[in-house]
């Protein structure tokens, strides 16, 4: 029976490219750039895919720590996520209530 051989993949640098990605992605949260947004997504998707398919590594003290500031870069990017949205969901709430609407459509008590 053959043993399948998976080809050596850089995992520090595909971490080093998560981090850009994650910098990219905090970069166009900040520009509310949708485009810049889609991209940042588009190559972390990519990478975590690179990453996945070889399955668990044994990371050294060097890929560790990248993973971990990756880790932390996609935490405060989330958290920035979650922070506009509740900002638009406000904003379309406080629209629809001070026409005598909510955002549901039913008429908002006075």
């Amino acid at each position: 029976m053959t043993e399948t051989v998976r080809p050596e993949i850089d995992v520090a640098g595909n971490l080093r490219q998560l981090i850009a990605a994650l910098e990219c992605e905090r970069q166009a949260l900040a520009g509310l750039d949708p485009d810049g947004l889609n991209d940042a997504t588009r190559k972390k998707e990519h990478l975590c895919i690179s990453l996945a398919a070889n399955g668990e590594y044994n990371l050294d003290a060097e890929s560790l720590s990248l993973a971990r500031t990756a880790q932390h870069l996609n935490e405060v990017n989330r958290r920035a996520r979650n922070l506009l949205a509740a900002n638009v969901a406000q904003r379309l709430t406080a629209l629809g209530t001070a026409r005598g609407y909510s955002v549901t459509g039913q008429i908002a008590s006075a």
